[in-house]
């Protein structure tokens, strides 16, 4: 597969994997990409399926006046562009955020495997299907008013057992994934911090459970 047409070869690396990430008989490809680096334009001919290994990836649509709308942030573990699989060509623009690492699986192996292995095809519709309720969770915290219990809320979701989250990507891009201006985040912030609700790290933020 090409890399991206406007990276150059120094953003992107592509490499085959074991099986141990298949989906059925399909064996992804790995391809590493540079924070910076689009993985695919919008507009794009569709080459298949993605999951996220490592770091982080931005949707972002081009409206026809040139404006940009960031559509969703994609974490590890999730798979994204699944649409492509009913499309000739991409609808947004996939960027990295920071250095990424993408499993590709193509598009008409993966077709052919899910029409000859239903069972495959129910268990990848399954864990869609999951990664669907999380997004609607995250819908859900921009319903929140309060931009200080919205903040709060999205840390809890995201803080591991102690209540530690290690940030990724940076504050602006976290406001904009939950419906904040950084100026707006940056305020809530502020107050958690004066209410001791969070503790703010070098490389993270602890969240204080209540």
């Amino acid at each position: 597969m090409k890399p991206d047409n406007q990276s150059s070869a120094s953003d992107t690396t592509e490499t085959a994997l074991s099986d141990e990430r298949a989906i059925g008989s399909v064996v992804p490809t790995r391809r590493d990409l540079r924070a910076g680096t689009a993985l695919f334009r919008q507009g794009d001919a569709s080459i298949g399926l993605f999951y996220l290994l490592a770091g982080r990836m931005r949707l972002v649509r081009v409206t026809p006046s040139g404006s940009e709308v960031a559509l969703h942030t994609i974490s590890p573990g999730e798979f994204f562009a699944e649409a492509s699989l009913f499309s000739s060509s991409y609808h947004c623009d996939a960027i990295a955020l920071g250095d990424s690492v993408v499993l590709i699986y193509g598009k008409k192996a993966l077709i052919a495997e899910f029409n000859r292995n239903p069972e495959d095809l129910w268990q990848f519709a399954g864990r869609l299907a999951r990664q669907v309720q999380g997004l609607r969770t995250r819908l859900t915290l921009r319903q929140i008013r309060s931009a200080t219990e919205r903040v709060r809320q999205a840390l809890l979701l995201r803080c591991d057992e102690s209540g530690f989250w290690k940030t990724e990507g940076t504050l602006k891009q976290f406001g904009a994934e939950i419906g904040l201006t950084h100026e707006a985040l940056y305020r809530a912030l502020a107050r958690l911090e004066r209410s001791q609700a969070i503790i703010r790290l070098a490389d993270g933020i602890v969240v204080k459970r209540k």
